[in-house]
């Protein structure tokens, strides 16, 4: 139950885009389609799940034995970037239409601060490794689920009479501004 818990709270509760207000360059951006939100997305849940595991053996199976905590913010960096590099080279590989869909906002997931974020957070909460892990997952479907909202959304705005005045980034922001009121209503419930 506890784990269950720790998955709605870092997916919905606490989400890192609407109530947190991390990652928002690539919510922005990458939210013009369903396809490419929904690709980014679970990149992002895949390189947030590694880097849960990854820094939370890091943290506290070296850094802090070794008294190094001092060392925590360049350590989760290099982690990420590292993991980041992985997933480019994979998705390369295995899909270069979505690698080309992608473009610069794949090598920005390096430069994500949800995912830092999500490394510093699981460092202050001292999860154990199996909730650092629903922790991670959570996060990312959290993020994949925002993406894939505002992507649906924005799909819609574009077949909508919007004002003249709000078409573009007006409408995508006051969007972003109401996603983010509805997703603070979950606040209190776990």
């Amino acid at each position: 139950m506890d784990l269950l818990i720790i998955f709605i709270s870092a997916a919905v509760v606490n989400n890192f885009v609407l109530s947190m207000f991390l990652g928002i360059c690539p919510f922005i951006g990458v939210s013009n389609k369903i396809s490419s939100a929904l690709s980014m997305g679970m990149a992002t849940t895949f390189v947030m799940t590694l880097t849960a595991t990854v820094s939370w053996i890091l943290y506290f199976q070296i850094l802090i034995p070794f008294n190094l905590e001092f060392l925590q913010i360049p350590s989760f960096i290099l982690v990420i970037a590292s993991l980041v590099q992985f997933v480019e080279m994979v998705i390369k590989k295995i899909s270069p239409p979505l690698y080309r869909a992608l473009g610069i906002f794949l090598p920005l997931i390096t430069t994500n601060c949800a995912i830092l974020g999500l490394a510093l957070i699981l460092s202050m909460r001292n999860y154990t490794f199996l909730q650092s892990l629903f922790f991670g997952i959570g996060a990312g479907t959290g993020f994949t689920l925002a993406l894939l909202i505002m992507a649906g959304i924005r799909e819609e705005l574009e077949l909508a009479d919007v004002p003249k005045a709000f078409r573009g980034a007006p409408i995508t922001l006051i969007t972003a501004g109401l996603l983010a009121l509805a997703f603070m209503g979950f606040a209190g419930m776990i």
